[in-house]
């Protein structure tokens, strides 16, 4: 009897655990909501880059999700896995993807990334990484930015278009992870 009391302590501790860092999550989840919203938009409330309203930048925020920066951790890991294990560059060459990879990770980091680093970062000749950052910029799906400290550097990240469809691509595959698949973590998916 004392062995099944124990158990039941430790799931009423473990349930009242799961329960705070719900929250803790939530209030996360909000505070990166605020933030993005502050850094994206100008104080008449449009985000000049998309045309967004801010109810429709904070919409677009809200579907954003924590785990998403470690499934495209993952997914950029796993391809540089895959090119190893076959010692091939050339097979499963996607510089665009990586690139775009690339740039949504170290958004959600908060950390600037220059176009040597983006270069580096796609696996490929500098030339072709410079081509596929052309191309995504074009498409609107990053932009660069002048280093005002240095004008030697420039930096290039995700365009709002580009962190969009980064979410919605992370919506809709992310639907296949276990995690999302139990109830609590579905309306947070389909956000």
């Amino acid at each position: 009897m004392e062995k099944k009391e124990q158990v039941n302590r430790n799931r009423a501790k473990a349930v009242r655990l799961i329960g705070i860092a719900n929250e803790l999550l939530a209030m996360a989840r909000e505070l990166e909501i605020n933030h993005t919203m502050a850094m994206e938009l100008p104080a008449n409330g449009n985000d000049v880059l998309s045309g967004k309203s801010s109810q429709e930048a904070r919409t677009a925020a809200s579907r954003d999700h924590p785990v998403w920066v470690e499934l495209a951790r993952q997914s950029y890991d796993d391809r540089r896995r895959r090119t190893k294990i076959f010692r091939s560059d050339d097979l499963f060459g996607e510089p665009a993807w990586d690139i775009l990879l690339d740039l949504f990770i170290a958004a959600k980091e908060r950390r600037r990334v220059s176009v040597t680093s983006a270069c580096i970062g796609s696996a490929v000749p500098s030339t072709t990484a410079l081509r596929w950052i052309t191309i995504l910029e074009k498409q609107e799906l990053l932009v660069r930015e002048a280093d005002p400290g240095d004008a030697r550097r420039i930096y290039v990240k995700l365009s709002p278009k580009g962190y969009d469809a980064m979410l919605e691509y992370f919506g809709q595959s992310s639907r296949s992870v276990v995690l999302l698949d139990d109830p609590p973590y579905q309306s947070a998916a389909l956000r």
